[in-house]
């Protein structure tokens, strides 16, 4: 749960991540000491869950998103996972219902090292078949800010 001061110290952090607490205290008009036990919190409760910089895959020359919807074999799945979890360009994968089993989002510099990446994918014998979905554009872009907003509780 969080309240209007965690919402606002969770969007000033977003939009500019290399704002300091003490510069953060200046603009929300609270005491550092009540953003840092904020921000404390906030990670411990894993609301935070990092404060790592979003990296662009296209800005490092992957500029083609895909998306895969894997079926495996039964119990398979662990060690499915560790296959995915060794290839770079599998930047997600989900167990999902419906259509297959696992939904993965993968990033390949373009459409012949897309079909190396499958390759690698489809490289496990667990792997019974995938369907590859090639995004061609992002309509909504990842974000959080509208949940954050969300989940102030009054």
């Amino acid at each position: 749960m969080i309240d209007g001061l965690d919402a606002r110290i969770l969007e000033l952090f977003t939009r500019e991540p290399r704002i300091g607490v003490l510069e953060a205290s200046r603009r929300l008009q609270v005491a550092r000491g009540t953003v840092q036990a904020r921000l404390d919190r906030l990670r411990e409760t894993g609301v935070i869950a990092t404060f790592a910089p979003t990296v662009d895959p296209a800005a490092l020359g992957f500029r083609v998103t895909a998306f895969a919807s894997l079926d495996i074999r039964q119990g398979a799945r662990e060690s499915v996972a560790a296959h995915l979890s060794r290839i770079p360009e599998v930047l997600e994968v989900h167990t999902i219902t419906g259509q297959g089993d696992l939904l993965c989002r993968i990033v390949a510099r373009d459409n012949d090292d897309l079909q190396r990446v499958i390759d690698d994918l489809v490289g496990d014998d667990d792997i019974v078949r995938t369907s590859t979905l090639i995004a061609l554009s992002t309509v909504v872009a990842p974000r959080i800010l509208p949940l954050v907003a969300s989940a102030v509780t009054p």
